[in-house]
Order: structure tokens, then C-alpha cells, then sequence
């Protein structure tokens, strides 16, 4: 997992190392503007065969501005035509910057924001335009007459380059800061990605994300950093999600209970079950109303099947010590039985998760959901307007016009919900975001690369509940389970690829825990 650094983390990482002597300002800013040309040329490779490409650069008044122009030296001195505008007064540079200013006059002038302007309505069409006006330490709207001429700018140009993040999106939230900008094909930023990069409007506006090293030390971000880090969730921490103990016996792989609701709506608890039988829980049950019990019985065979018309009758199902995971929700109803049920589980000291209707069976009186959650291993796993549901307020944070940065964020959001539910809190979204009540976080992005928009099928969200069943099932922590859930989810969805239905995820799990185990 790679570290997600909010824009103040950032600062305080590079400050941190700047202290301690192992570097400096001026040469995390030279390494950036080489990092932004490298990736120009990866991304671009015929651009080595122009005689002479053209750039126009947008610099601004930071550090961000500085960047820019070590990229505009840098390819200036590879024969590129530079056009460098910048939105600022020289006066007012950080020493860092004014020196990368002063290194560029050696190539060539820099344009006031009127000239560059002057330059485009003239008709100058650049090979390229580089984004360099403001980076993640943006606080205020971005200036009418700034935000303008970067649309314009990179409306006339076929390839648009964002140095850190695209200008006027929020570094922490993905949220904009006055007028949207155009999107980037390309945002190469440092050190690590920021959550404005995944979460929000972010990643359609980055384009391709690269995270380029200045040389920093990311062992040390979380001394460093000066709160509680996020993590960005990949491959490498699902890899115990494909093993087994070569000993033991079914048991003690675990035994998980999934309860479904009445005739007719007991298909979703069938591919949650499905699901935490694939990823590997030793025996899985489906408790069932005794007048839905016929249905299920048609439609299963490696799963189990009990009868459980009534809180009392899960109460003597629990009995059995050897049930270690529940999962309650899908199409669990929304009726008195279903809430007392819900009530058993939190009380059986399980791992419970709570999904669809167990979440919604307490949208009228969140707090008394939260008052059996807190402190126990429960994962909740809303999408947003049953998070809006349960968490009015966070909720209510996230919408309307962000007028100054950082901006709340769905990451900022699910923390806070975890704090207040005492429990794990997985925030579905393109960018799923996953937090627990100590503040610890893990973010997930279907987004880019890992793009399944053929997820948005019904029950798909099933079967995510079941995944986090079956690895609680095997012993996995609430924290740990739903993030391994969020990235072998889409992992499954992408190796099945188009026109996928949910009852296919459980059965690429397979194959998705073989392809982990040989890469491992």
C-alpha cells in the first residue's frame, strides 16, 4: 500500500526532511520539474521526432509556479519552443521559486497573463500546455481572469499536463475551488498521491495520474506527517486473502451466517453467501424464514440452510459458538422481525456486517444503531444516501460550493462516521473509502485503470457484503476485510470484464485469488 498524503501532510513531510538536512527546497523543486518532463516524454513519445516541439506554460505565484519553471528550462535546453506566462508578481516569490525564475531568463522571457492571451486569441496552438498556476496547497478560488485563460489554453492544445494537480481542484477533497477546470491528460504530482487526486471530481479532471519520486523517504511519512496517514489499498495487502493453512479442517476457516428475508427476497442473501463461500470461509449457512425455506433450498447446494423465522430462533442459532461472521441486509426486510434480528447479531459479540436494509432499518434513529455498534467488530457499508441517511450532518458537509480549502472529504467523512459509529465504516463510491474508529483510513479507486463502470449492475453491492463476510469468517479483522473486500470486488469485475451480471463476481473469485497467489 502507498501512503495518501493531504496537501498540510505534504508540507510538513518535505519540511521535516528539509530539517534534518537531507535536502532541500530548491532541489525537491528541480526534481520535480525533471520528473514532469520525463513522464512528458512517456506519455508522448513521438514528441522525441519533433524538431521542435512548442510548450505554453500557465506558471503561478508558489511553489507550483516554480516547478514550472524548472520545466520550461529543462525543455528549452532539450530544444523545445517555450512560451512561459506567468500569473504573479516576481517580488513576491518564495526564494525557491524566484531561483528556478531567474535559472528560466537565462532561455527565454516570461509572459504577463495578458501576453499569453494576447498569444492565443493570435492563434498560437502549442504541442503541449502545462498546468503550473497552483498546486496542493490552494486555499482560495482560483482567479476569473487565471481560470480563463487556462480553459482557453488548454482548449486550443491537444495535450494538457497538470504539474501536482490540476489548478483550482482542493488537494484533500477532490472538490473544486471556484471555476471547474478543464481536465488534464495527464497530472504528474510528488511523493505521493493527495486524496483530491481519487475522491470527488478528482480523478476525471487528473486525466492519467503519475506519482513521480523527489527522493523523500515515504518510511517516514507517518512520523512525519503530522496526523493519522491514509493508505491507498492495492494488490499486495489481498495477497493473505488467497492463502489457506495447509492444516486444519473447514472449521476453522470458519463458519459464516448469512440471513435473508422472505419469499421472494432472498436472492441478494444468496449471492452474499455465494460470495463469503468463495473467498474461502469454510461453511456458510443462509438463515432462512421457514416460508421462504423451499425457495433457497431449490437454488443452493455447497451452501447450508437453517430456519430462522424470528429473533428467538437466531438467538438459538448463535448458540453454536463455531458461527464467527454474520452478514444482515441484503433484502433482509424492513419490519420489526428483521430489526430485532439485527439486534441479536450486535448483541452475539460476532463479527456482524450490516448492509442495505440493516442500515436502513435505522435511518429514523441512527443513534440507536450506533449505541450496539460502538466497540465492536462491525463493518457498516453504506452507499451515499444511506450514508446521508445514517450521517445527516457528514453528509450535508460534502454538497454545496466549496468557497475555501482544505475541503471536507468523503475520506474526512467516513472517519468521522467511524468515530461516531464506534465501527468500521466502508463508504462505497467509485473512490470507496474504508475507516475505523481510531482514525486509521484506506481509500480504493475503481477509477482510471481500474475503471469496472459494469459494477453499477444490481446485486453487485451483494456480493461485496458477502467478501467481507467470509474473510471475517477467516479470521481477518473488520479493518482489514472490508479493503481486501473493496479491492478483490473489482478485481473480479475487471478480469470478467463487460456485460458482467453480480451472480459472476463469486464465481471469478477463483481466478482472482490464483492470479494473487502466483504473483505473490
Amino acid at each position: 500500500m502507498s501512503n495518501l498524503l493531504t496537501g498540510s501532510q505534504m508540507r510538513a513531510v518535505e519540511t521535516a526532511a528539509m530539517a534534518a538536512g537531507e535536502t532541500s527546497g530548491a532541489a525537491l523543486m528541480e526534481r520535480a520539474g525533471k520528473a514532469v518532463v520525463g513522464e512528458i516524454y512517456i506519455s508522448w513519445p513521438e514528441l522525441y521526432a519533433e524538431k521542435a516541439p512548442r510548450v505554453a506554460i500557465l506558471a503561478g505565484p508558489g511553489n507550483n509556479g516554480g516547478d514550472g519553471f524548472v520545466v520550461a528550462r529543462c525543455l528549452a535546453e532539450r530544444g523545445w519552443q517555450v512560451t512561459c506566462g506567468f500569473a504573479g508578481d516576481p517580488a513576491r516569490l518564495g526564494p525557491d521559486a524566484a531561483l528556478a525564475l531567474e535559472r528560466w531568463k537565462a532561455f527565454g522571457p516570461v509572459f504577463t497573463q495578458e501576453e499569453l492571451a494576447a498569444g492565443l486569441r493570435a492563434g498560437m496552438v502549442p504541442d503541449l500546455a502545462l498546468d503550473a498556476l497552483f498546486g496542493t496547497g490552494l486555499s482560495r478560488p482560483v482567479a476569473e481572469e487565471s481560470a480563463a485563460l487556462l480553459a482557453r489554453l488548454f482548449g486550443q492544445t491537444a495535450r494538457r499536463v497538470a504539474v501536482d494537480i490540476p489548478s483550482g481542484l482542493c488537494a484533500d477533497s477532490g472538490r473544486v475551488l471556484g471555476p471547474v477546470p478543464p481536465a488534464a491528460d495527464l497530472t504528474v504530482t510528488f511523493h505521493s498521491a493527495k486524496p483530491g487526486h481519487l475522491l470527488g471530481q478528482g480523478a476525471e479532471l487528473c486525466g492519467r495520474l503519475v506519482v513521480a519520486d523527489i527522493g523523500l523517504d515515504a518510511a517516514l511519512d507517518p512520523a512525519r506527517a503530522g496526523g493519522p496517514l491514509a493508505s491507498v489499498v492495492g494488490a499486495e495487502l489481498c495477497r493473505p486473502a488467497a492463502c489457506k493453512s495447509s492444516l486444519g479442517h473447514k472449521y476453522t476457516h470458519g463458519h459464516a451466517l448469512v440471513l435473508t428475508g422472505g419469499p421472494g427476497r432472498t436472492g441478494a442473501a444468496r449471492l452474499a453467501a455465494r460470495a463469503a463461500l468463495r473467498i474461502g470461509a469454510g461453511l456458510v449457512t443462509l438463515a432462512v424464514p421457514p416460508a421462504a425455506q423451499q425457495e433457497v433450498a431449490c437454488q443452493i447446494t455447497a451452501l447450508m440452510l437453517a430456519r430462522c423465522g424470528d429473533a428467538e430462533a437466531l438467538s438459538t442459532l448463535l448458540e453454536d459458538v463455531r458461527l464467527n461472521a454474520l452478514c444482515l441486509g441484503p433484502g433482509l426486510g424492513l419490519d420489526a422481525v428483521a430489526r430485532e434480528k439485527t439486534e441479536v447479531a450486535l448483541g452475539s459479540g460476532r463479527a456482524v456486517v450490516l448492509d442495505a436494509d440493516a442500515l436502513s432499518l435505522h435511518a429514523e434513529e441512527p443513534e440507536a444503531l450506533f449505541a450496539m455498534t460502538r466497540g465492536k467488530p462491525v463493518v457498516m457499508t453504506p452507499h451515499g444516501g444511506e450514508f446521508a441517511r445514517l450521517f445527516p450532518d457528514l453528509a450535508g458537509k460534502l454538497r454545496g460550493t466549496l468557497e475555501h480549502g482544505p475541503g471536507y472529504s468523503a475520506l474526512d467523512a467516513a472517519r468521522d462516521a467511524a468515530a461516531r459509529a464506534g465501527c468500521v465504516v466502508l463508504l462505497k463510491g467509485a473512490a470507496t473509502v474504508i475507516a475505523a474508529p481510531d482514525g486509521r483510513a484506506r481509500l480504493h479507486s475503481a477509477q482510471g485503470a481500474r475503471s469496472a463502470p459494469w459494477l453499477a449492475t444490481a446485486g453487485s453491492g451483494d456480493v461485496l457484503a458477502g467478501l467481507i463476510t467470509g474473510l471475517l469468517a477467516r479470521g481477518a479483522s473488520p479493518f482489514d476485510a472490508a479493503a481486501q473486500a473493496a479491492w478483490l470486488h473489482v478485481e473480479a469485475a475487471l478480469m470478467r470484464g463487460p456485460g458482467l451480471i453480480a451472480e459472476d463476481l463469486p464465481e471469478t473469485v477463483p481466478a482472482v485469488l490464483s492470479a494473487l497467489a502466483v504473483e505473490g
